[in-house]
Formats: C-alpha cells, sequence, structure tokens
C-alpha cells in the first residue's frame, strides 16, 4: 500500500536483481500518490481500491505468466525458489495450487508443515495456509473461474481466512492442490491471526465456517475449539463467549449473501 518507489523489491531477492524475475505489483494507494516502474519485467497497477482479497483478484485477472506466486512486499525468496516451483508443476502438471514452506527470520519453519509430499490436500490441510506459501496454476484457474472471495481478508468485512476460502472453493470444483516440504521464502512471524483476540478470531471463525462448510458449522467449530483449548490459544472460562462470537459472524455473513442475492 501507498508505495511510492521500488526499493522494496532489493531485499526480497537478495541473490540477484528484482528485475531478473517477472513481477506484478497492485500498489494500493491514492491518485496523488502512484508507483511506477522503469523495468519491462516490473509491472505497477495503482488501485484505488481498498481490501487485500481484491487486490489479488486484480493480480490474478492482470498476470500474464502461467505459473503465479503471491507475494508480500515484505518476503524474502530463497535461491533457487523459481526452479523449484517450475519442477514441481512439471512432475505435477494437472496441479492448480501448489503449497510449499515458508521461514520465519530466525531460520525455523513459520508454522507446523506435513513432513511429506501430498499429492491431494484434503480441506482439513487447507485451514492453515497462508497465501505467501501458495503457486498457482493460471490456466486451470481461469477454466474454473475461482476468485478470492472479497468478504474476507485485510480490509474487508471478516479480516482473515482468504487463503482457506479460496482453496476450499478450488478443492469443490475437484481440482488437485498439492504440497511439497520445500521452503520458498522468509515471511515475518506476525500475521494478522497474532493481531487479533480470541472473540475477533471466532467471529471470523464463524462466518468461514458458514462459508465453506454450511452443512458441518457445528461439528467443525467443535473442533477448533477443542484444538484451541489443546494449544492454550482459548481458555476454558472462554468457550462460552468465543460461540457466542461465532454465531454472531455467521449471522452477519449470512447478511451478506442476503444482501448480495437481493
Amino acid at each position: 500500500m501507498n508505495r511510492t518507489n521500488l526499493d522494496f523489491l532489493i531485499p526480497m531477492f537478495p541473490f540477484g536483481h528484482f528485475s531478473d524475475f517477472s513481477i506484478l505489483i497492485i500498489n494500493q494507494t491514492s491518485e496523488n500518490n502512484l508507483l511506477n516502474s522503469d523495468f519491462s519485467s516490473v509491472q505497477v497497477i495503482n488501485s484505488y481500491e481498498i481490501g487485500l482479497s481484491k487486490s489479488r483478484n486484480l493480480g490474478l485477472e492482470m498476470s500474464k505468466k502461467s505459473i503465479l506466486l503471491i507475494s508480500d512486499d515484505d518476503e524474502i525468496f530463497k535461491e533457487g525458489f523459481d526452479v523449484l516451483i517450475v519442477d514441481t508443476y512439471n512432475n505435477y502438471p494437472n496441479a492448480v495450487v501448489a503449497g510449499f514452506q515458508i521461514e520465519n527470520p530466525d531460520g525455523n519453519l513459520f508454522r507446523k508443515y506435513l513432513k511429506e509430499t501430498k499429492s491431494n490436500l484434503t480441506k482439513f490441510d487447507l485451514f492453515g495456509i497462508f497465501s505467501s506459501e501458495i503457486t498457482i496454476n493460471k490456466v486451470f484457474l481461469e477454466k474454473v473461474n475461482v476468485k478470492f472471495d472479497t468478504n474476507f481478508g485485510l480490509g474487508a468485512n471478516f479480516s482473515m481466512g482468504e487463503e482457506a476460502v479460496f482453496l476450499m472453493d478450488l478443492k469443490k470444483k475437484n481440482q488437485q492442490l498439492i504440497y511439497m516440504p520445500k521452503v520458498i521464502a522468509i515471511n515475518p512471524s506476525i500475521t494478522t491471526t497474532d493481531r487479533l483476540n480470541f472473540e475477533e478470531r471466532y467471529y471470523i471463525q464463524g462466518a468461514f465456517l458458514a462459508r465453506v462448510l454450511k452443512r458441518n458449522y457445528r461439528f467443525h467449530l467443535a473442533i477448533k475449539l477443542f484444538f484451541d483449548l489443546k494449544q492454550r490459544k482459548l481458555k476454558i472460562t472462554q468457550i462460552s463467549k468465543a460461540i457466542k462470537n461465532a454465531k454472531l459472524g455467521k449471522k452477519d455473513f449470512y447478511k451478506l449473501q442476503n444482501k448480495k442475492n437481493a
């Protein structure tokens, strides 16, 4: 957001110059604060709309290459990441999405990952994936016409969960989503989830479950509560309020849907 020069790209590619890569920047900004590029390999679109999912949809639409990688603007790529991604799609030519690993700045894995390659991710595998971990085959994506839900993500009604919604929509269309246990980048360890209290998280969780798992809402909410208790992300005394906020999120999501369909 509000970038005025390309200097932020320099530390993202410590092993070479950023102009060696095909880059599309969606810069959410105002008309008097524009970003421009003098590099033919770096395309810039200055967007006056706010919302992470809107930005990503615009990027998916305007991108010109067949294999896409969604990146944050403070990500640091590992040398050879591009070769690894291309090799993966050559080995799995029917995959619409290939997920990878990312590290924290301290060199540890960003989160707990599967240890083995998986050629058909389940819906449970998709819940914890971050956008900076996924790569996309645009050819297949255009065929199934799946986009990010603009109700989810920073700047939207529900400020997280956009990656899981996007991947679940692809899963529902019987697309192949795979996972490769290889690190492609380093990313700061602070996420949107870390900034939210448990009430906000469960409000969004309620909306998310209503969006992707309508029939099994209560079951998956119970699973979420169980694992949060087990991992000490939630206290027993907070369960009632967590359920209440999830119910409110679910209700507000259906209000949005009804308004959209009216």
